[in-house]
């Protein structure tokens, strides 16, 4: 570039000069700094200007002289200095400008970068020469590889990335459908080979009769009507033998249909396992995408905590562990807030004074610790100082104060830590920068719940506060145990539930209620309680002492419990739906999601729930007593139809009813020595015991002859029902019947037995 310089200045017939060399002040000129001379005069510029520009060298130049003198104004000189490491160049203004400048205005802001832009040394890449724009530089972890490629690397829109990974979670949704109907289907299969061989033991029982039938006819007839042959030198075939073989050939080709659906059954579950393969893969990549190391955020967390310790006089140093690690760009940027005002809490609320720190025997200098690691699809975040620990009495101070418990209400610390939540709630003496305001830890908690994550504090008087926060790895996708509770289902975020226990009635039933003892596992104590209490459902009766019952343990603060459910669904992948503002401000409601089968699912916050739940306890000692009308009625069906008994069943089930199902009279008399229904459906014709039958057992039976008789038959007429009446049948219907009908004739026979019962109760109580 220098020899370029002297060149153009030869060429346009100014004298060449030894550039000057402008060394700082006290200090020697460094090395390769290099002061690059103007024209003399203008009018050598204008000279410059004048010269024809049809030749590429001289138009290359031109361009260098203009460069040079826009980089230099005035007379002022500029150090060109090689950048380390690098082949560009930085160019430099001098402070001081040339005595004797005769120009005042100074030239417009960014022309000198802009030259520095342009101006190179030569290189040995080939477009060094041949233009004047280099090539950019090449961004940290983009450089060419092995075999001298360049990665590329594309700018996408962040919100483009959101909606690209909903619709994978949406393909998922609809895998999940597939997968439940391929269910249903290889089910169906499973009562149709069922339903074949029992068509082809029936089939051969046929033969076997009819062969039997055909002998006995041969030794009735008469000499003159036997032919020469035996029947076993001679197969005789009747019409009904004709028919039980088509029949068997026709049961034969329903078999090897059945096998050819079972064959496509397992084809189309081999194709839906590579389609769960993909999408997980492709769901991977985009979830890659919105990967963010938190890294980058480590300077700025460290000034927060350097700038808190400056105002409050005290000192504290950050350290980082796991920053290496990538979390959701969206998960990051939500939580950066909370971060800020977890750190400032710790120097301000947690950090002595260095004085009071070595009176105690600590470092002058405190520590705060925030540790970050994964754990499958969560991200675990514990933030730890060595200061003084939560002041539980000034925070039990501060709630008296504010009305959020009563004045001298025992609140135990952990309760106690748990108001530092509320919203308003703060125990700074005075309004400052960075205490004060009320705005921190209720913003922090709400934060961590919309992510669908969970807090934890821990404080020791004189040691420390250490809060954990476990944060799902993505908010597109996440996982949660899915149960049950009477007709809904519901989905707890699993970073909320600690584990989950299949126990018997008796040992669920000894620690249900308010008054029974805790549950003790693993150490901890859990109360057992319905979860239909939480959400705002009447309580379901219990089954029977043969099933296991499905307990979800969870842990809010100090309060942990154990959430009794009908029946647990299982873990499932979900996709995180939004609930509008209305649903959203109801307390314990997290968001929503939609199962495999289209079923729509409210997520619950549970751990508001359960505070909840313990807070209104504590206020309200006595709690209503549960009626006894909220009990789910139980109901048997007794039909040889399966169809009947299916689409009774779910008629029933869909108005809240239990119900037990069994194939003819004698399952029904079988399961009626373990269960007593609160009313019975029974069909009459049926194999092995009719109707009639089953009724008269009932009434015999001391157990069950209060227990309702509801006939339901094809058979209406009028001698049939007046057989039924005769045997203490209580109502009578005719198939196919009407929803409504059924419903209105289950209802008052069902109210009627029980408001005998509960007389009956009474009366024995008062004569006792």
């Amino acid at each position: 570039m220098i020899a370029s310089l002297q060149d153009l200045s030869r060429s346009d017939g100014a004298t060449p000069a030894e550039p000057p060399s402008v060394p700082p002040p006290d200090a020697a000129p460094e090395r390769g700094a290099v002061a690059a001379a103007a024209p003399a005069t203008p009018a050598a510029a204008g000279s410059a200007r004048s010269d024809s520009f049809g030749e590429p060298d001289t138009m290359l130049r031109r361009l260098n002289a203009e460069l040079v003198q826009m980089a230099q104004p005035h007379g002022r000189p500029v150090h060109v200095e090689p950048a380390p490491g690098a082949d560009e160049t930085s160019i430099e203004t001098a402070s001081s400008s040339a005595p004797g400048s005769a120009e005042a205005a100074s030239p417009p802001a960014g022309t000198v970068s802009a030259a520095a832009a342009l101006i190179r040394p030569r290189t040995a890449e080939p477009h060094a020469e041949e233009g004047l724009l280099p090539p950019q530089p090449v961004p940290p972890g983009r450089e060419p590889g092995a075999g001298g490629e360049r990665q590329e690397m594309a700018r996408v829109d962040a919100e483009l990335l959101d909606q690209l990974l909903n619709i994978s979670g949406e393909a998922s949704i609809a895998r999940a459908r597939l997968e439940q109907q391929l269910g249903s289907f290889d089910f169906n299969l499973g009562e149709l080979s069922r339903t074949v061989t029992r068509l082809k033991e029936q089939l051969r029982s046929l033969e076997i009769e009819t062969e039997a039938q055909i002998l006995h006819k041969h030794d009735d007839e008469g000499p003159q009507h036997r032919s020469q042959f035996d029947p076993l030198e001679l197969d005789r075939y009747s019409s009904i033998q004709q028919y039980s073989r088509a029949l068997a050939e026709t049961a034969n080709d329903v078999a090897s249909i059945q096998q050819l659906l079972e064959s496509l059954a397992k084809e189309t579950q081999t194709l839906l396992q590579q389609q769960a393969r993909t999408i997980t893969e492709l769901q991977n990549g985009l979830m890659r995408t919105r990967m963010v190391p938190f890294q980058r955020h480590v300077q700025r967390l460290a000034r927060i905590v350097r700038q808190a310790a400056a105002d409050t006089g005290k000192r504290a140093e950050l350290t980082i562990e796991g920053a290496s690690g990538e979390l959701d760009r969206q998960v990051l940027e939500r939580m950066l807030p909370p971060f800020e005002h977890m750190l400032r809490n710790a120097v301000v609320h947690g950090i002595e004074k260095p004085e009071e720190r070595v009176r105690r025997g600590k470092a002058e200098t405190g520590r705060i610790l925030l540790e970050l690691h994964r754990e499958g699809a969560e991200v675990m975040v514990r933030l730890t100082d060595d200061g003084g620990g939560m002041n539980l009495k000034a925070i039990r101070e501060k709630a008296e104060a504010l009305g959020l418990i009563a004045s001298g209400q025992t609140l135990s610390d952990e309760d106690a830590m748990q108001l530092v939540l509320e919203p308003g709630f703060s125990t700074a003496g005075a309004i400052t920068q960075q205490a004060g305001r009320g705005v921190g830890m209720d913003v922090v908690a709400t934060e961590i719940k919309r992510l669908g994550g969970a807090l934890h504090m821990e404080t020791k008087a004189g040691e420390g506060t250490v809060f954990t926060i476990r944060l799902p790895l993505t908010l597109a996708i996440s996982h949660a145990l899915v149960v049950r509770v009477d007709e809904e289902y519901y989905a707890l975020p699993l970073p909320t539930v600690e584990g989950v226990l299949r126990l018997s009635k008796s040992v669920v039933t000894s620690h249900l209620g308010r008054d029974a003892p805790a549950f003790d596992y693993g150490g901890q104590k859990y109360r057992f309680q319905h979860l239909a209490s939480f959400v705002g459902l009447p309580p379901s009766e219990l089954p029977g002492q043969d099933v296991t019952i499905p307990v979800v343990l969870v842990r809010a603060g100090e309060h942990s419990t154990g959430l009794v459910t009908d029946e647990l669904i299982g873990s499932r992948e979900i996709v995180v739906k939004s609930v509008g503002p209305q649903i959203s401000s109801i307390r314990g409601i997290s968001g929503a999601t939609i199962l495999g089968d289209g079923r729509i699912v409210i997520i619950l916050d549970i751990g508001a729930l359960v505070r909840a739940e313990w807070r209104a306890r504590a206020q309200a000692p006595v709690a209503p007593r549960e009626r006894v009308g909220d009990r789910r009625i139980f109901a048997m069906v007794v039909d040889d139809s399966i169809t009947v008994r299916r689409v009774t069943q779910r008629l029933l089930e869909r108005n809240g009813m239990r119900v037990l199902t069994a194939r003819d009279g004698m399952d029904a008399v079988a399961l009626l020595q373990d269960h007593v229904p609160d009313v019975i459906l029974l069909d009459i014709e049926m194999p092995r015991m009719d109707g009639y039958e089953v009724a008269a057992h009932v009434r015999n039976d001391p157990r069950l002859k209060d227990v309702p008789i509801i006939m339901v038959t094809s058979r209406v007429g009028e001698k049939h029902r007046a057989r039924a009446i005769e045997l203490g049948v209580d109502d009578y219907l005719g198939k196919p019947y009407q929803e409504a009908q059924l419903l209105d004739a289950i209802a008052p026979l069902v109210a009627k037995r029980r408001a005998a019962a509960s007389g009956q109760a009474y009366a024995g109580a008062a004569g006792g």
